[in-house]
């Protein structure tokens, strides 16, 4: 078995017009000299899943086990991975007081993701010149302004009335 485990950077960030409203996710990938930049968006959702998006995307991007940093300027993601909050939420069954947790599906897909790879997440302030996470900002925006964007299933489900899904 190999110990070359690779190093990759990952730049992320979400954005939406409106909140909720069409919104957008952007990422950059960095490893070995390669770069890769995508995004992606929807037409009603919020800025914080779009910043949950980013990140799962970002991994699933990864075809084999790496050593990630995801650079975030999205404190609620950041903490939610690196203080334990979103396992926390997962163990409890993704409830609370007043129905499930918001955006739980994105929450456990992320989780996932990050337990196949070595991540830390590092939060960068928004909008202070990082070229990477402007980059990021401008890719989710692109996405965000995108005509006929799909559905945000997770989203839209959740707004739905209960005895429509019983």
């Amino acid at each position: 078995m190999s110990t070359n485990i690779k190093q990759v950077t990952i730049y992320t960030d979400g954005a939406c017009l409106g909140n909720p409203g069409p919104g957008g996710f952007g990422v950059v990938l960095l490893c070995g000299g390669r770069r890769k930049e995508f995004s992606g968006g929807y037409r009603r959702t919020t800025n914080n899943r779009m910043e949950i998006m980013a990140a799962i995307a970002g991994l699933e991007a990864l075809k084999q086990k790496c050593s990630v940093k995801i650079h975030t300027d999205s404190r609620y993601l950041q903490k939610s991975i690196t203080l334990g909050w979103a396992r926390q939420w997962r163990a409890k069954n993704w409830k609370k007081r007043n129905g499930k947790r918001p955006s739980w599906d994105l929450w456990e897909r992320l989780l996932d993701l990050c337990a196949r790879q070595d991540v830390e997440f590092v939060w960068v302030r928004g909008h202070a010149g990082d070229t990477e996470n402007e980059r990021c900002d401008f890719l989710s925006v692109q996405a965000a302004q995108q005509k006929d964007l799909p559905a945000d299933g997770g989203y839209e489900q959740s707004l739905a009335p209960e005895s429509l899904f019983e």
